[in-house]
């Protein structure tokens, strides 16, 4: 099996070409069979809610919402940052498949000791 991959991410659609390219590593890795995760935090943490990923961050990206159908289908998990999601005053109901409020220490447990690959947008 390939190794875990996790993907922070703390920018939110005021720049989405940030947040389409964090999507694009994502799903390329939740398709390669590898077991993914997006850490969200800051704006980011918006994201992670029912009808707020849309959008085209360019000519000949990717529709927003189609790479987050994309990873969903390839079994791609968020962990949103709940200190973050909740100074937001944002909705635990309105989290979309896959997302769940965990911080760092659930995100530590979820890499255990093997490597994983990283990156950070």
């Amino acid at each position: 099996m390939p190794g875990k991959a996790v993907i922070s991410l703390t920018t939110g659609l005021e720049d989405p070409e940030k947040v389409t390219v964090a999507f694009l590593v994502a799903v390329g890795a939740a398709e390669s069979g590898r077991p993914t995760l997006m850490f969200l935090t800051k704006e980011a943490v918006r994201i992670a809610t029912d009808g707020t990923a849309t959008g085209l961050a360019c000519d000949g990206c990717p529709p927003l919402a189609e790479l987050v159908k994309r990873y969903e289908a390839a079994g791609g998990r968020y962990y949103v940052c709940p200190i973050c999601f909740n100074a937001k005053k944002l909705s635990p109901d309105s989290l979309i498949g896959g997302a769940e409020l965990q911080g760092t220490v659930p995100l530590w447990a979820w890499i255990g000791d093997e490597a994983a690959t990283t990156f950070s947008y």
